[in-house]
């Protein structure tokens, strides 16, 4: 009997642990991703998994429920992220790592979803037909300078209704009900397409100003069609009155479910690092959140800028009311 007991202690003790391993849903092209977790993996051992689910990411969780094999969800802005903490399909992450890394700003209250990367929305301006110093605010583009020289896309895109509630938050409905409709009056063309179709735009000389996302810049210049678009505008920084440059957040939060809770843990918290941080802002050509950890060359390029200070949980609650204003001026009519 004390054999066989001995040998089956042998036995057990021998068998291999359990690999760990992260499972994510993400809004981002895993290739935009994947030098990141590679990086994780090889300096852990955590194998990560991902899934790319363009839409429906909040129903698909709901509908798994409990089953749900996702650990974290990684989205591309805010009104993604509080949707998904808005369906319940989330839960909250208590990590003395995590506060110290990320700025109180780019992380949710209740700890329920947490910044990784930021983008400012700025303005792209023609070399040849706007002068330095003409553009100023976000307020100053409802002017009568700008008749007939801005393009964008949708009003109701959310990296708009996120940039029209950031003017909500600084002024008030009536004063945002009349900047969008001066915006609306100095369109040169209805809304359509994203944002690099208004660089398009500019360099076909449709428009001299738009309004876009900094790391559209990057993704053109890496584009040898789309180059010759970018090397025709600036990147100009406008700011609120009284406020910085209006900014965005890509992020990342943990499921309900999380089978792999720990290791999910492990890899929230080391994307929140320096060697993180500096690999997913200069894969994706946004800003590193933490402090601390250098832009890339190129985005440095790009100048310097003071980011707005709102908190992007108070922006996420405007949007709502930010998004009824825009229908009610019908600005992409």
């Amino acid at each position: 009997m004390r054999t066989s007991l001995l040998a089956l202690a042998f036995v057990a003790t021998s068998l291999p642990a359990l690999a760990e391993e992260v499972n994510i849903y993400s809004h981002r092209q895993p290739e935009l991703i994947q030098p990141l977790l590679d990086a994780f993996t090889a300096e852990t051992g955590v194998t990560v998994n991902v899934a790319f689910v363009d839409k429906g990411m909040a129903e698909r969780l709901i509908a798994e429920g409990d089953r749900s094999p996702a650990d974290l969800v990684l989205t591309v802005d805010i009104a993604r992220l509080t949707e998904i903490v808005a369906a319940g399909v989330t839960q909250p992450v208590t990590s003395a790592i995590l506060d110290a890394n990320i700025p109180a700003e780019y992380r949710d209250a209740g700890n329920q979803w947490f910044g990784l990367t930021t983008r400012a929305r700025i303005v792209y301006a023609s070399k040849d037909r706007v002068s330095p110093g003409e553009v100023t605010s976000y307020e100053d583009l409802a002017s009568d300078k700008w008749k007939g020289r801005i393009c964008t896309r949708s009003g109701s895109n959310d990296y708009n209704v996120a940039l029209t509630a950031g003017i909500l938050a600084h002024h008030d409905a009536a004063f945002t009900t009349q900047w969008l409709e001066g915006v609306k009056a100095n369109l040169a063309r209805k809304p359509e397409g994203g944002d690099r179709d208004q660089v398009k735009a500019i360099w076909a000389g449709e428009c001299d100003i738009s309004v876009g996302n900094t790391y559209y810049m990057g993704e053109m210049l890496a584009d040898p069609e789309q180059a010759e678009w970018a090397n025709s505008v600036n990147i100009v920084f406008p700011v609120f009155d009284g406020g910085g440059t209006h900014m965005n957040v890509s992020g990342m939060a943990m499921t309900k479910s999380a089978p792999n809770h720990d290791a999910a843990l492990k890899l929230m918290e080391w994307l929140s690092s320096d060697t993180a941080q500096k690999i997913y802002a200069e894969t994706n050509h946004e800003f590193p959140v933490k402090p601390g950890v250098a832009r890339s060359q190129l985005v440095q390029s790009w100048g310097t800028f003071t980011p707005d200070t709102l908190n992007l949980s108070d922006l996420a609650a405007l949007r709502p009311q930010a998004l009824n204003l825009i229908e009610t001026v019908d600005f992409d009519g």
